[in-house]
């Protein structure tokens, strides 16, 4: 098994990655699929890691979280029952441990949108998304049990409250992280943020599945189908808050501007079945209301992550829940003088 250690996290211990590797061969025993090379690690996280196995039948992915994200395997698990079309294929999985076994899933959407600077499937990905969308909303109490984090509009206000009562992850004062002046307006902003929420919650858009991190690098081409990875950060809140990432996204491999045409386009792409629900009159007014809220969601789920690191990892990813807020107070700078 050649795997290089690149930090002190859990993933890289010798116990751990012995145990990994005998799941691992165990589980392709089961199935009948012969291991033909050894085993690498590309990618290694505090919040997870992921294991390559070269097999007969291919390379399949070994991914492991810790308890804080431990609902990913079985709402991946569970996904991928409901949707096959649009999720990868689960070789197995063990809930208790947070592990999944899945079959190669094609290639990155990046890699593909990189190589020919176009956002067109991204027009088939995003209705797509929605529909899967539409179809979660009925599920939500079965999401929630599998422990999906509540993050709906009506709990947000007080998990904002919460969010700023932790000084040590806002970091006041600090670099980097938020000044004095910042966090003052990110008090004075609490019952606006509360208003909008209830004012987003108006809307007959249902609550649903947020992936979280719905970027081109957690979606893959497999020859006519695009699949979904990566669920980690997801939660129940507003739907439309998934369209943050979408637009980094392409900021990052393509460039795109935050007011490009393109997001434009593909904005309406996403909508577009959602029409089931609301008019596009007023789900264009939704999404401009979701804009000024989606990233307190996203800074949720770094604060999540963060409270269950050591203080030296902290450190080290101590920029995004700062960063996110920053944008959130440019979002909303009319409310905040």
């Amino acid at each position: 098994m050649r795997l290089e250690p690149k930090s002190d996290v859990l993933w890289t211990q010798p116990d751990w990655l012995r145990q990994a590797a005998a799941w691992i061969q165990a589980e392709l025993e089961r199935q009948g699929i012969h291991r033909r090379g050894a085993i690498e690690q590309p990618h290694i996280r505090p919040w997870s890691t992921v294991l390559r196995v070269p097999t007969t039948d291919g390379d399949v992915y070994f991914k492991a979280v810790p308890p804080m994200l431990g609902h990913e395997a079985a709402i991946t698990q569970q996904l991928a029952r409901w949707r096959p079309d649009c999720m990868p294929q689960i070789l197995a999985a063990d809930l208790e441990r947070g592990w999944m076994l899945m079959a190669d899933g094609g290639t990155r959407l990046r890699i593909v949108v990189q190589s020919t600077r176009d956002i067109t499937p991204w027009r088939d990905v995003l209705p797509l998304y929605a529909g899967l969308q539409i179809e979660m909303a009925g599920r939500v109490d079965e999401l929630l049990a599998l422990g999906a984090p509540d993050r709906r509009l009506a709990a947000l206000p007080q998990q904002y409250e919460g969010l700023l009562n932790d000084a040590d992850i806002l970091r006041v004062g600090r670099t980097p992280g938020i000044t004095a002046g910042e966090y003052r307006q990110l008090r004075d902003l609490a019952p606006r943020f509360a208003d909008m929420c209830d004012e987003l919650a108006s809307c007959r858009i249902p609550e649903s599945l947020h992936h979280g991190d719905f970027h081109d690098g957690n979606i893959f081409a497999d020859r006519d189908r695009y699949l979904f990875f990566d669920w980690g950060d997801c939660c129940i809140t507003h739907p439309l808050f998934s369209f943050r990432t979408v637009m980094v996204s392409n900021e990052n491999s393509l460039g795109l501007a935050e007011d490009a045409p393109e997001h434009a386009q593909l904005r309406d792409a996403y909508l577009e079945p959602w029409t089931c629900c609301e008019s596009r009159a007023n789900l264009l007014s939704a999404f401009g209301l979701a804009r000024h809220l989606w990233m307190v969601c996203t800074a949720m789920v770094w604060h999540r992550i963060l409270v269950n690191l050591t203080v030296p990892l902290r450190e080290q990813y101590a920029e995004p829940v700062p960063e996110l807020l920053r944008e959130f107070l440019i979002a909303n700078a009319q409310f905040s003088t």
